[in-house]
């Protein structure tokens, strides 16, 4: 994959559906301040300056929605001081910002990590994942399986994954619906997999790797996702490193697999097949 300007893959891949923008909710705000906030500024050499995040916002709110940034955007995002609605187009720019610091601080004190840049690349958005996850759990009240032995346990699992959903929904992360189902029939590098929702809970039981489909209509941050990925190498996935995150507290390691590209879908239907397994996926 050959990396662009965001100027660049702004005019290749525009986005026009998102041009009219919405409320976020102040909950999911809140929530993801904190987990990105906090997870940027314990990077190596961050001194926690918002300058270079300001410039990032006033120039992806240029290039890809051409407007104008509010002077107080980053630090009320940053400070969690919501004293106006946040648009969808302003956190998309947030999360470009902040993750592209992120990507860039990793980058440059690469000495200084166990793993390639690739890898702390994610952990990077795992950590943010694991931390909004924490605080969503508390808010919704989740009760989570300890394992996935049986119905019931599954049961539990399809309820807390669509109270997620529909907190996401409600507080605008998805413009348009969440769906998480078990029961798929899809081509995937070449080859077809075919699972009913009662073969997924099944595999489960029988330690071998089962799959789920994750679809999202209008995520909010797909622009930013697209141009992250190809300028960076690599996108936020904030719903989907929660989602992980949540599999992981049951014992399971799950994520999407590795082909996924955001660009290839339309804003209406982004899907993301997933591995779910007890050992390494």
């Amino acid at each position: 994959m050959s990396r662009k300007s965001l100027s660049q893959i702004a005019a290749e891949k525009p986005f026009p559906e998102y041009g009219d923008w919405w409320d976020i909710g102040q909950e999911f705000l809140s929530f993801i301040a904190e987990a990105i906030v906090s997870q940027w500024s314990k990077l190596h050499s961050n001194r926690g300056n918002l300058a270079g995040i300001r410039s990032y916002v006033t120039e992806y709110l240029r290039v890809v929605y051409h407007r104008e940034t509010i002077a107080s955007l980053v630090d009320d995002f940053a400070r969690r001081s919501f004293s106006r609605s946040i648009q969808s187009g302003e956190f998309d720019a947030l999360s470009y910002a902040f993750y592209r610091s992120a990507f860039d601080l990793i980058e440059r004190h690469g000495d200084v990590y166990t793993h390639s840049l690739e890898v702390e690349r994610r952990l990077f958005t795992q950590r943010v994942g694991t931390i909004f996850f924490r605080l969503l759990q508390d808010h919704l009240n989740l009760e989570l399986p300890t394992r996935l032995d049986d119905e019931r346990d599954f049961i539990r699992l399809k309820d807390s994954i669509r109270q997620l959903g529909a907190f996401l929904k409600e507080q605008g992360y998805l413009r348009d619906h969440f769906d998480f189902r078990y029961a798929i029939d899809v081509e995937c590098s070449g080859r077809r997999i075919a699972q009913s929702e009662a073969e997924f809970l099944e595999k489960i039981k029988r330690n071998e790797t089962a799959y789920a489909v994750y679809e999202m209509g209008y995520p909010v941050i797909l622009p930013s996702a697209v141009y992250l990925y190809h300028t960076i190498g690599e996108a936020q996935h904030h719903s989907s490193r929660t989602i992980e995150e949540l599999f992981e507290r049951i014992g399971y390691k799950a994520r999407e697999t590795d082909d996924f590209d955001p660009i290839d879908y339309p804003s209406d239907s982004v899907i993301e097949l997933w591995e779910i397994s007890e050992g390494d996926v």
